[in-house]
């Protein structure tokens, strides 16, 4: 990381801020090595791990890369990179605009089979809903024709407490509260029994 990506990024930072046409065709040809080590870095890491000293030499071959002396990617680029490319360069152009095309078409393929499996989904899973509703419906109808008759005693019960009710609302204030009210005002005599027998004694 250090070696191949952070310190060639930072001078290819400083190409682009001097706008030094030499140093953008050399980092150029850098990352375009770069791109390739990497690909092939994916592979090798899988078969060649157990080689020894494997990971120094691939630091030692990024060091080689960016050194200003050894000058590897540009001497790579020039040698091999550069007419391999060249010469297949309209094969692989016609090959990336099949692959674009190839592409569009599986997305929309693979689009309209997302959209037809999720609408699939979705029905599927309200008739499950609706059927577990109908369910439920049956068995609380079940449930009251069992208790159809305690039901109607509860009805009956109501209507009369509502008819009571309605036969006492003619009195503005409740019983109690007259009570309440009437033993403020005036205290309650004494009854005859309890007279005579204070008299009597």
């Amino acid at each position: 990381l250090i070696f191949g990506t952070l310190y060639p990024a930072y001078y290819s930072y400083k190409a682009v801020k001097s706008k030094d046409i030499k140093e953008y065709v050399k980092w150029m040809m850098y990352w375009i090595i770069f791109a390739l080590f990497t690909t092939a870095e994916t592979f090798t890491d899988i078969f060649l791990c157990w080689f020894p000293f494997y990971y120094e030499l691939k630091i030692a071959f990024v060091a080689w890369l960016l050194s200003p002396y050894t000058k590897g990617s540009s001497l790579l680029y020039r040698k091999f990179v550069h007419p391999t490319l060249s010469s297949k360069e309209k094969e692989i152009d016609d090959c990336l605009v099949q692959a674009k095309d190839r592409s569009y078409d599986a997305l929309v393929h693979f689009g309209k089979r997302g959209l037809n499996v999720a609408a699939t989904a979705a029905v599927m899973a309200a008739s499950k809903v609706s059927q577990l509703l109908h369910l439920h419906l049956f068995l609380d109808q079940k449930k009251g024709q069992g208790q159809g008759a305690l039901s109607e005693r509860l009805r009956s019960f109501s209507m009369q407490d509502l008819s009571t009710i309605r036969g006492d609302s003619s009195s503005t204030v409740p019983p109690s509260v007259t009570v309440r009210t009437s033993s403020k005002q005036s205290q309650p005599k004494p009854s005859r029994s309890a007279s005579e027998g204070t008299g009597s004694s």
